[in-house]
């Protein structure tokens, strides 16, 4: 029973290699090249989810497991099964927590400088754009592709700022993630990728250097990536130079109020406590009820009357003095009439 138990094993055997076969050509068709990485991860995740959701799948794949390895006992297989199920879900969750590569700054792990690590920080909300610009004519044609903290191009390079030639799509990395330093000024921050693919015939073939000056623009996040020039015709130290506006790089604006707002604010107070102030003095202190507790009422009610005497007073410049030219008829000017001044008209 054994040896027809192996001979069937043995026998199923090239089916079994011609699946994996098939399988590894299907995952190169449609991942690409570089499917033995992100196809491994792609197939491992959907694998462990489906797995870890149905019984019915586990039982299959170890049942499958089983009459395609080599022959061993049952026991044997089935152990086998589960540990290949365990490193599965080890090798999903290692794939799931693997962080995409980010800005190694300049110095040791941990002893970086805080100024630089707050300035990367600060610049966070541009870490999942992409940033494009196409210069030249013809076949001197290139486009730049520039991310901020994250890798641009082939993913696998650890590029932060590559070179595409379009006529031939040749890629140039101009530098890279690994080699990061970045400071600011009041309304700038310049961020410089080292490290990139070396010079052919210039600057002593070092490698290449990303210089990126990104510059306050309050109305907008990020825009206008436009390279400048590329400096090398020198031995050393060539870079390239690329500009780029942001609100990032702005200073946070300082509100402060005026002096008119500071002299409002000092007046109303003033009037506030002057208002409470008195009328709990005039009901409290002095016992006054209604319009009495308004404090100095009759100095506001007659207000009106002191404002029109000094308006009388600044504005009017004749003296007060003066007689007016037009005198009005009063009663005191009018003697006692004779009750006999009309006889004469009368008829005899």
């Amino acid at each position: 029973m054994a040896r027809g138990l192996v001979g069937g094993a043995v026998a199923q055997q090239p089916l079994g290699a011609s699946c994996f076969r098939f399988l590894e050509w299907g995952t190169a068709k449609i991942l690409g090249e570089h499917w033995p990485l992100t196809g491994a991860l792609a197939l491992g995740f959907a694998a462990g989810l489906l797995l870890a959701a149905s019984p019915y799948l586990r039982k299959l794949f170890i049942r499958g497991f089983c009459a395609l390895a080599t022959p061993f006992s049952r026991d044997t297989c089935w152990r086998t099964g589960l540990l290949l199920l365990l490193l599965l879900a080890v090798a999903v969750k290692e794939s799931w927590q693997t962080e995409e590569k980010t800005c190694d700054l300049v110095g040791d792990k941990g002893k970086e400088s805080e100024k630089e690590l707050a300035l990367v920080t600060r610049l966070k909300p541009l870490f999942n754009k992409s940033f494009e610009s196409t210069v030249g004519q013809g076949s001197e044609t290139y486009i730049y592709i520039f991310r901020v903290c994250r890798e641009a191009g082939n993913h696998t390079s650890g590029a932060g700022l590559v070179q595409i030639n379009k006529s031939n799509g040749k890629e140039t990395v101009v530098g890279r993630l690994n080699e990061t330093h970045i400071f600011n000024g009041s309304n700038w921050i310049m961020l410089i990728y080292k490290g990139g693919d070396e010079y052919d015939n210039h600057c002593g073939k070092e490698q290449r250097r990303a210089v990126v000056m990104i510059s306050c623009n309050r109305h907008t996040l990020a825009d206008n990536f436009n390279p400048v020039s590329e400096e090398r015709g020198k031995v050393q130290d060539c870079f390239y130079l690329f500009e780029m506006d942001s609100s990032l790089a702005c200073s946070p604006e300082v509100s402060h109020l005026s002096v008119g707002s500071i002299l409002l604010v000092t007046f109303a107070s003033l009037v506030s406590v002057y208002i409470i102030g008195g009328f709990l003095y005039q009901r409290l202190v002095v016992g006054a009820k209604g319009m009495e507790q308004f404090p100095h009422l009759a100095f506001w009610q007659d207000l009106g009357n002191l404002v029109a005497d000094g308006c009388d007073f600044v504005c009017r410049s004749k003296p007060r003095n003066v007689p007016a030219a037009y005198r009005g008829v009063g009663d005191d000017q009018l003697g006692e009439e004779s009750e006999e001044r009309d006889d004469h008209l009368l008829p005899m």
